[in-house]
């Protein structure tokens, strides 16, 4: 387990999977990680996109959007194979008509606190931040990480990308990691987490 870090789940939503409104191709190839990711945090945070149906984004409103993740409908729910025991809270953005928000940062919880009071709250110095889609919402969400003053990971195979050109994905990846967040794979994140267990002993 990783003392005062987070595990940030973006927008990993029906909608966003195959099949979805919006999919993102192999969308749903990162659950069976965050699975086994999850138990490795002491905090474990999922972030929604939570549309009104007249949401700015969608293309009926004048957005570049199809109608998707609109509030209180199946497509908007986190798929249905993500554990759900291990997830502590839940973050909605882009929950007013007139205003888009790609970044978990600009999200709040039931109890009205935005992502950065909540894990100040816990004291995260640190987050890992997975989900989809790569060139989009992760990229938000991991550069306002940076600008809110923590320290930044994306694991790089439990993201997939929009990729409206073939390199999106990757672009984006090169952009986070030019700007300060940090790059691995969840093979080195859990053999990192076995390491401080066995230090923890």
């Amino acid at each position: 387990m990783f003392a005062k870090a987070a595990l940030i789940l973006v927008d990993i939503q029906n909608d966003f999977c195959p099949g979805g409104a919006l999919a993102v191709a192999q969308g749903d190839e990162i659950i069976e990680v965050v699975n086994r990711l999850m138990p490795c945090f002491p905090l474990v945070v999922a972030i929604q996109d939570w549309h009104p149906a007249n949401h700015i984004s969608f293309q009926e409103q004048g957005g570049i959007w199809q109608p998707h993740c609109m509030q209180n409908t199946p497509g908007a729910e986190l798929h249905p194979q993500i554990n759900r025991q291990e997830i502590d809270s839940y973050f909605h953005k882009a929950f007013e008509p007139q205003k888009d928000a790609y970044s978990g940062f600009e999200g709040i919880n039931q109890q009205g606190q935005s992502l950065h009071q909540a894990l100040k709250e816990k004291e995260i110095k640190t987050i890992f931040v997975t989900g989809l889609a790569t060139d989009y919402c992760v990229k938000a969400t991991a550069l306002d990480g940076l600008k809110n003053g923590y320290e930044v990971y994306v694991v790089t195979d439990v993201v997939r990308a929009v990729n409206v050109n073939a390199d999106d994905g990757e672009k984006a990846l090169a952009a986070m990691q030019a700007q300060g967040v940090h790059l691995l794979s969840s093979e080195e994140l859990f053999q990192s987490s076995q390491t401080a267990s066995n230090q923890g002993d």
